[in-house]
């Protein structure tokens, strides 16, 4: 008994007590309970706590303000949520205020006990000192209005181990945002597995997905894991999620509900500890108006919404961006950016937002003779009706002379045709006389195998 873990459970209901008290029997976990906010606070204050379990909605003082209390009076302690689907919102509200995550009403014991064993093992640094393991240069971050919002954002809900939908349009960062709210999330080492639902082909998703068992079709001679179940214990980032199958949503949902799995062919269940990313380009409320989009699908994973503005919005972070790319593409070389050349760069409209910037950096460093990148560099005042193959075999022809290695000539060929092609990866794929698969297989878009 001397390894218990202390939990203080508030809730106004008897009936959830009882069932908590249920559900804890037999566990390590011991629990002592408390029928308001404020009597809560008055326990906490009292004895000490591994763990707090506290309703969303309670009358009096709410889960909200039993939060923030907390975090000021015992800011080591983490607090989990019970709340009801509709009131996600005010978990929400709640976990921005510095709640650990929340377990929807009803669970069942295996969801209790897995968030508490979450709760506890998490660590107790603050948000603040997390973030600074993002993989992202901190410079980055103290620069510029909209970067340095993004920052702010992910601080907030770093403490947090809720579904995310990240949305903006093509070329904004989703993917780069994803790996900042995961690194500031999760313990160092924790897995970050991207999906890029497009590019799986979709009679392959339910397989990549969960898995399957030996035997469950023609070719399969052996088990495989599936792309939840690697990634558990870290960050499931499901990319360009509104092109998703109807069929696949479903057990999706199923899978968030249940926070378990089922490989194909198999009648076993396995538990996952996963947190959610998705992100999209797409107006998933207009696709939920259409039927191409599941309603309830869409509440799971919008618990806390990410909206990344274009760049053509934030002007005044061009020139904090575009430094930031020559330092990351030529780390080496003491590389700096002309006024005049800065000036075109800040003028231009940037429908490809964030990526084209640093395709056009990276053109620039590979065009470029010197120290300082020139307006010429940029090659941005060619005729707009250039074909990105054409471009393609430019760059190529230019990286050769310099004998740069084949691997990297083939990312930065792939980049230039995607800078082009306004990150659109099928025009880019059509211009290179490829297939898409192959320039996600053979570039620096490829899928997690």
């Amino acid at each position: 008994m001397g390894d218990d873990r202390a939990v203080l459970v508030v809730d106004d209901e008897a009936l959830v007590k009882s069932a908590v008290f249920e559900m804890l029997r037999d566990s390590r976990f011991a629990p002592q309970f408390a029928s308001s906010a404020d009597e809560a606070l008055v326990t906490l204050q009292r004895d000490e706590f591994d763990v707090v379990l506290s309703d969303v909605r309670m009358p009096g003082g709410s889960g909200i303000d039993l939060v923030r209390e907390t975090r000021r009076i015992q800011p080591e302690i983490p607090v989990l949520l019970m709340t009801g689907f509709a009131s996600i919102d005010s978990a929400v509200e709640s976990m921005l205020a510095g709640a650990l995550d929340y377990i929807t009403k009803p669970f069942r014991r295996k969801q209790l006990l897995c968030a508490l064993e979450r709760a506890c093992e998490f660590p107790a640094e603050r948000p603040r000192e997390r973030l600074t393991r993002v993989h992202a240069p901190p410079r980055l971050f103290r620069s510029g209005l909209a970067v340095g919002m993004i920052a702010e954002q992910v601080e907030k809900i770093a403490g947090t181990r809720s579904n995310v939908l990240i949305t903006g349009e093509s070329g904004t960062g989703k993917e780069r945002v994803a790996r900042m709210i995961h690194a500031a999330s999760m313990p160092a080492g924790a897995p970050f597995v991207p999906i890029d639902c497009a590019a799986i082909p979709e009679g392959l998703l339910e397989t990549e997905f969960f898995g399957h068992k030996r035997g469950a079709f023609t070719g399969a001679t052996k088990s495989k894991k599936g792309l939840f179940e690697v990634a558990s214990g870290g960050t499931v980032l499901l990319d360009e999620i509104g092109d998703m199958a109807l069929g696949l949503q479903a057990k999706l949902l199923r899978v968030l509900q249940e926070r378990e799995i089922r490989r194909v062919g198999d009648t076993r269940e396995i538990s996952i500890d996963v947190r959610v990313i998705a992100a999209t380009n797409k107006d998933l409320r207009a696709e939920i108006l259409k039927g191409r989009f599941r309603e309830d699908l869409f509440h799971r994973l919008n618990v806390i919404p990410f909206h990344l503005s274009p760049l053509r919005d934030h002007p005044e972070d061009i020139s904090q961006l575009a430094k930031y790319f020559v330092r990351l593409k030529s780390p080496e070389a003491a590389v700096e950016i002309s006024p005049a050349a800065m000036e075109q760069l800040e003028k231009m409209p940037w429908k490809g937002n964030v990526r084209e910037l640093e395709n056009v950096i990276e053109r620039a460093l590979a065009f470029g003779d010197g120290e300082t990148i020139v307006p010429n560099d940029l090659r941005i005042d060619e005729p707009s009706g250039i074909s990105v193959a054409a471009d393609s075999d430019a760059l190529f022809q230019t990286l050769a002379s310099r004998r740069i290695p084949l691997r990297e000539i083939e990312d930065r060929v792939i980049a230039a045709a995607m800078q082009t092609a306004d990150g659109n990866k099928v025009r880019a794929a059509r211009a290179l006389g490829i297939s898409r698969r192959t320039l996600y297989r053979r570039g620096r878009l490829r899928p997690p195998p």
